[in-house]
């Protein structure tokens, strides 16, 4: 499910977000940029051309993905990186490195998936179109399963 919402064929809304994207190993090696929120996404995705801002990252795995319209490609799982979503709290977590087009400006248009939102726990508030934060974390399931 993507968050571009649509009534009748028509654009209603987006959910973006500004983050900031950085090594937790190398200080000053950082991104901020708006993203879309893409719960069809499965983690942080951005642009392999940004791979190296990040210096050395110590995990790092190549994946193949798929993408919405069914191609599979190659990418770049890695990790750890602190990722902040908007002004709620800084996590460590993973992030897909593709190879991403730029948008009719010129500009790269990273994702933010759901895997993502979960570690910061974040959820999206569909009615206002905006992000919210998770209150407390849910382990009633975990505890039934025990």
């Amino acid at each position: 499910m993507s968050l571009i919402l649509r009534r009748q064929g028509q654009l209603m809304g987006r959910v973006t977000s500004w983050i900031t994207v950085g090594s937790i190993f190398e200080a000053g090696r950082e991104v901020r940029c708006k993203a879309l929120v893409d719960t069809g996404a499965y983690c942080l995705t951005l642009p392999a051309a940004w791979r190296d801002r990040f210096g050395t990252i110590p995990m790092a795995e190549t994946i193949e993905v798929e993408m919405a319209d069914g191609r599979v490609e190659r990418g770049e799982l890695c990790g750890p990186l602190k990722i902040q979503i908007g002004d709620f709290s800084a996590f460590a977590g993973q992030a897909l490195f593709i190879e991403m087009p730029r948008d009719d400006e010129g500009n790269y248009v990273p994702l933010i998936g759901y895997m993502t939102l979960e570690g910061a726990r974040v959820s999206v508030d569909m009615v206002a179109h905006r992000l919210r934060r998770v209150p407390r974390v849910d382990l009633k399931r975990a505890l039934r399963a025990a």
